[in-house]
């Protein structure tokens, strides 16, 4: 499909359209910068606590214990390299004989140093994803990888992926796979095997999200000399991650384990189930880990609340960026909701709203009783706050499970 639900034709590259409010990456940039405004301004007045990481990316720096004189990129070389490939090998399923890892600052650099080393003018690469591969596939290079978890959250199946990798070395291709969720979803939810255990050329993945927990960069993993080849390409690009990270990189790869994966997909289930009572079934879209609110499906419900026939603008598919500009709303303490004139009817009154399928159901509406700082714009949500800050904290924010949960309240 090239168009949306609304009949808007996708941008280039994209599985949605733009339209004239976000219509390039700059102007992405600039709703980022509005977002971080929203954040500073709740953190200054209701404290650090105030904003919450529905995201599920973990893009931070978590050390338990900082020793300020090892985050220096010389210092942590020496001390956490040998550490670094024997962990970042065992999280990718690599044999020491045979297989190297490195440490680039993105996942995309990883891929697109992979590429510019790897794809010859002649030479043929195999590309494969359930939907579409993320945007930073086709930007780093001209051509597509295989990609085991789509952005879309579907997972190729364990038959499908040896029978691709099996095609590419028939035809003589060297495999590249963008592993950023699956590399850890593919083995944890499905009992699939490791990243390199596919008998993969190369491949790499986030450190942002499912069971690690940041900084953001990209962990690649292959055959030693393609490794050799791509580690030197890397600095000469400048792409490599800054060796001071390596510690909190360890910790990372140190503290993972499978449950956590699993964890946040049964919390994510959890969220579902909630967001299906309030909105209904046909609105939510399930994939075997995620649950998802598709722009489309929000823009319509929009227009069904407004009593408006022809969209005001395009929906646009939010990303993990875009989650930081939501997340403040999200209180603590759960109240019943109300109406938004005061006065009108009791606390637990609802207003009735059409779904797709035209049929009426209630759905929640919004109260006086609503905080919102001041300069904040816009429909408020309901005063969700508890008593007492629910345990336990994570370096001045709730955990991704409780976040997701605290979410789901408030709907």
């Amino acid at each position: 499909m090239s168009v949306d639900r609304f009949g808007n034709a996708f941008a280039d590259g994209l599985p949605y359209a733009r339209g004239a409010i976000l219509p390039t990456t700059a102007d992405d940039i600039a709703k980022l910068k509005v977002a971080w405004g929203h954040i500073r301004q709740r953190r200054d007045q209701l404290g650090t606590d105030a904003v919450y990481l529905l995201s599920g990316l973990e893009r931070n720096l978590q050390l338990d214990e900082v020793d300020l004189s090892i985050m220096d990129d010389e210092i942590a070389s020496a001390l956490f390299t040998e550490e670094l490939t024997e962990r970042g090998l065992d999280h990718l399923g690599g044999d020491p004989a045979r297989h190297d890892i490195f440490v680039f600052n993105r996942l995309t650099a990883a891929l697109l140093t992979a590429a510019d080393v790897m794809v010859e003018d002649s030479g043929t690469v195999i590309g494969v994803s359930p939907r579409y591969s993320h945007p930073a596939v086709r930007r780093a290079v001209d051509t597509v990888f295989l990609t085991r978890l789509s952005v879309s959250y579907e997972n190729l199946s364990e038959d499908d992926l040896r029978e691709i990798v099996s095609t590419a070395k028939d035809l003589g291709a060297k495999t590249i796979v963008d592993d950023a969720g699956g590399a850890r979803v593919g083995p944890a939810c499905f009992g699939q095997p490791r990243l390199l255990e596919l008998g993969v050329d190369v491949g790499a993945t986030g450190l942002d999200k499912y069971g690690t927990t940041g900084p953001r960069l990209g962990l690649l993993g292959g055959e030693k000399g393609l490794v050799k080849q791509i580690r030197a390409r890397a600095y000469e690009m400048g792409v490599e991650a800054r060796q001071m990270l390596y510690p909190a990189v360890a910790q990372s790869l140190r503290d993972y384990s499978p449950d956590k994966v699993r964890e946040r997909v049964a919390v994510t289930k959890e969220a579902g189930e909630a967001l299906k009572k309030t909105l209904g079934g046909n609105r939510v879209t399930e994939t075997p880990v995620i649950v998802q609110l598709m722009g489309d499906d929000v823009l319509e419900m929009a227009m069904e609340r407004a009593g408006l026939e022809r969209p005001p603008l395009r929906p646009h598919r939010g990303d993990g960026r875009s989650c930081h500009a939501v997340a403040p709303r999200i209180r603590h303490h759960h109240r019943p909701f109300r109406r938004a004139a005061a006065g009108n009817s009791g606390p637990d009154d609802q207003v009735p709203t059409a779904g797709r399928d035209g049929a009426a159901r209630r759905g929640p509406s919004f109260g006086p009783g609503d905080r919102r700082l001041p300069g904040e714009t816009g429909r408020p949500v309901a005063d969700t706050r508890r008593p007492q800050d629910p345990a336990p904290r994570q370096r001045g924010r709730l955990r991704t499970g409780q976040a997701l949960a605290a979410a789901a309240e408030a709907v």
